[in-house]
């Protein structure tokens, strides 16, 4: 690899596209510029057991010879479904380095050379497939290229939400390779597993594609689900062989180990990538600091803090992508643009759309945005579009960055850091697949974690982050429990399966009158489905529908979690470039109810926070700071949203809400800090609530770089005297019940993560504090107090303390 700090590393076609940037031949915005050579392949003979109908049908699309590492991966399942499944498979490889064709190997052998079962007369007695993805886009992608090869014992289809209902009985008779994801795994197949015991008893491979992407809560739900598959398929006497397909990652068997839930053992990763690739440029781009502008009207309404006012802000990597965007459309040079949110995604489209009228007419409608919550027919047609070179320019959230195929892509932008590395790589490397060299920017946001990334570029580079997800959370298992016991009643001898904490669970469940229990183990009695108390994506249930209440048209969902933040009375929705403001939130009818209107404002909730320990699991002495870990009750209320004007995000008024509060039970990281310690390090007691402040916001920010989390699936408080504590006390906590591993994460490499949060407050150019290092977007306080000197101080001091402890 090369690193510069200057374009000169880039060949000249892509140095001329930063040039048409408009920010000259050295823009100062660029701190790092990263170039990944070009690599060739390397190849091996296809594998002597590989049936020829399915050899030919690879070679007829162009495919002379595998990879080495295809051939390995195909082999070694092949070779453990041969001896009875005992042995299960991660690859994790680079973006376009081919994994699907090594799962197609082994999993179309087995379809395609499949033998009638001696008396079976004519049932098929073929060998079949479960392919699991998390996002229906990347499943159909995978039925498209199946349904390519042309193989005609094949019969591959889809089966989602999406799928017709009169095509599902027809899929659970004949279809032999299942594409499906696991909310349908959980809703359609394990609850109804005797309509599809000819599958499971033939079940001879599961794929998990994009298996990085099982963390947080929904690893966790999906870990458990996967238990579940495993107990039926051993009802019906089968023991598929797992492939997990993953981004690179850090322990890649230990964790697809967990997530099964066998022995590390029972896993082989291969991690050598021996596909060819063009070469990758990565250039790291700061957005400069830039004045505020405001007119009076705006000044006589800006609810903003003092702090708030007076901190410096960098341009948007909203307006910052649009333009970038934009001239990368008028040198027709087709790219995608990655931001985290659905309003991000459509208001990129959007302000690109705006500036090519005013350049190139007709443009305009060669840019457009794909999100989730579109419905699927427009997914459809925009993937269509995309890969046909119709559209010129996309802006994306990350429903685009799983696997799905699109060849001819020359640049990618990445407008704010994704959230971990495993997100950010699987984004750039959407360009360049076709071999061309590609461009690929990450653009960072007023966030302290890009603030520290594009200065510490080998954390992007050369670090690998673990992935994080607790299978024995109890708010996870226990509804998977129930789920269990009404597919089969809950033997003695299956309750291991799901871990140590299962037992006791088992026993709450039944005092709770969720399960009963008889000599031959747990039942579920209920007349409902137990399914429906599991809530998989752990959005906090089924999402809400948006209902254009003029004319009655549902135009998309809206995730449980999403509601009061995002679908609260006066909140803006954009939809396909069009913008609502909502009328009503109706959360026992599950409706967010909204009106077309035309504003240049968008919205921002604000809530209260208090948090109440209740229990301590870890505690950690640092000579007088301590470090806990256990759990806490969080008590949340959104009470007011903000409206900001879109191009410069002033704050143009600030109105109160009156929605219920919600509680929280979850894990927590938390330290409490002796007063002695806080003015020793030169912090005087009127200064602690803006130092523990400032310091609580710039961790939260951080926290994203040793776990695989978002900084929004995180939340925090701190203060000078808690009553829990007694104590000055900084609390970090998991903002999903019963918590998600990443408090945990935090409190393991809680030095590590410190000494990051530390640079980026050091690095940062700001005089008294701003977004990219201790303010914070989600603040109930509006940012206030906060001192950024004082943080220093603090976070040096318990540094310190870490480093006397460590060395006694």
């Amino acid at each position: 690899m090369r690193k510069e700090t200057s374009l000169e590393s880039l060949p000249p076609h892509l140095a001329e596209i930063i040039g048409k940037l408009g920010y000259g031949p050295q823009p100062e915005q660029i701190t790092h510029v990263r170039t990944v050579p070009a690599r060739a392949a390397q190849t091996s003979p296809w594998p002597t057991w590989l049936h020829s109908d399915v050899r030919d049908a690879f070679e007829s699309l162009g495919i002379t010879e595998p990879y080495t590492h295809q051939v390995q991966a195909a082999h070694f399942v092949h070779e453990s479904a041969q001896t009875g499944g005992r042995r299960h498979l991660i690859l994790s490889t680079g973006t376009a380095s081919g994994k699907s064709l090594s799962y197609l190997m082994p999993c179309l052998h087995a379809v395609h050379s499949g033998e009638l079962t001696p008396g079976a007369g004519l049932q098929d007695e073929r060998a079949t497939v479960l392919y699991l993805s998390p996002t229906k886009a990347l499943a159909a992608d995978q039925l498209n290229s199946l349904r390519a090869l042309n193989l005609p014992t094949v019969r591959a289809e889809a089966y989602d939400g999406d799928t017709p209902a009169e095509s599902r009985r027809w899929i659970r008779a004949h279809a032999n390779v299942l594409l499906c994801n696991p909310d349908m795994l959980h809703f359609g197949i394990l609850p109804h597993h005797s309509s599809w015991s000819s599958f499971l008893r033939r079940l001879k491979y599961v794929v998990l594609d994009e298996a990085h992407s099982y963390r947080g809560v929904f690893g966790a739900h999906v870990a458990v689900l996967l238990r579940r598959l495993r107990r039926i398929c051993r009802h019906y006497g089968s023991s598929p062989v797992f492939f997990g397909a993953s981004a690179t990652s850090a322990e890649p068997a230990a964790s697809f180990a967990r997530l099964l839930g066998v022995e590390q053992g029972q896993v082989q990763a291969i991690t050598e990538d021996t596909a060819p690739h063009g070469a990758v440029h990565t250039v790291l781009w700061e957005p400069e600091f830039r004045e505020q502008v405001t007119d009076q009207l705006s000044a006589a309404v800006d609810t903003r803090s003092e702090a708030e006012k007076k901190a410096p802000v960098r341009k948007s990597v909203i307006e910052q992508g649009a333009e970038m965007l934009t001239d990368l459309v008028l040198d027709r040079t087709r790219t995608i643009a990655f931001i985290k949110s659905r309003r991000g995604a459509e208001a990129i489209a959007q302000t690109t759309q705006r500036y090519l009228d005013e350049v190139e007419v007709g443009l305009a409608h060669r840019v457009q945005a794909y999100r989730s919550g579109f419905l699927p027919e427009e997914r459809r047609e925009l993937e269509r579009q995309l890969r046909s070179g119709e559209i010129l320019g996309i802006a994306s959230t990350s429903a685009l960055e799983l696997g799905i195929d699109i060849a001819g892509l020359d640049a990618v932008l990445v407008a704010g850091w994704p959230g971990t590395r495993a997100s950010f790589f699987q984004q750039i490397g959407r360009a360049g697949r076709a071999g061309q060299d590609s461009l690929a920017v990450l653009i960072a946001s007023d966030d302290p974690l890009d603030t520290y990334l594009v200065h510490h570029p080998e954390d992007i580079f050369t670090v690998v982050e673990s992935t994080v997800f607790d299978p024995e959370n109890p708010y996870v298992l226990s509804p998977h429990l129930c789920a269990a016991a009404a597919e089969l009643p809950l033997r003695a001898e299956e309750i291991s399966l799901f871990g140590a904490s299962a037992p006791a669970l088992l026993e709450r469940l039944e005092r709770q009158g969720y399960l009963r229990r008889r000599a031959t183990g747990w039942f579920w009695t209920h007349p409902e489905s137990a399914s429906e108390l599991v809530d998989l994506r752990g959005g906090g249930g089924a999402p809400l529908q948006i209902i254009e209440v003029d004319t009655g048209t549902v135009i998309g969902t809206m995730d449980s979690s999403q509601a009061k933040h995002q679908g609260h009375p006066g909140a803006i929705y954009t939809h396909q470039s069009a913008t609502f403001v909502v009328e009503d939130l109706d959360l026992e009818n599950r409706i967010v109810a909204v009106s077309r209107v035309f504003p240049d404002y968008f919205t921002q909730s604000r809530d209260l926070t208090e948090v109440t320990v209740l229990s301590e699991e870890r505690t950690e002495q640092w000579g007088p700071v301590t470090m806990h870990f256990g759990h806490v009750r969080v008590r949340t209320q959104v009470v007011s949203y903000q409206r900001k004007s879109i191009i410069g995000q002033e704050n143009l008024g600030e109105e109160l809400l009156d929605l219920p509060p919600e509680n929280l039970v979850t894990t927590a990281v938390w330290w409490t800090i002796p007063p002695t310690v806080m003015t020793g390090a030169g912090v005087t007691e009127p200064a602690f609530p803006g130092a523990l402040h400032a310091a609580e916001h710039a961790a939260i920010g951080l926290l994203p770089l040793i776990a695989t989390c978002d900084r929004w699936d995180i939340g925090g408080l701190s203060t000078a005297l808690h009553m829990d504590t007694e104590a000055p006390t900084i609390f970090v906590y998991d903002g999903h019940a019963g918590g998600a591993g990443f408090a945990e994460r935090g409190f393991e490499a809680a030095r590590h993560w410190l000494t990051a949060t530390l640079d980026t407050v050091l690095a940062c150019q700001c005089e008294e504090g701003c977004p990219s290092c201790v303010q914070s977007p989600k603040c109930g306080n509006r940012n206030e107090p906060l001192d950024k000197d004082g943080a220093r101080r603090l976070l040096e001091a318990l540094l310190v303390q870490a480093g006397e402890a460590e060395s006694d």
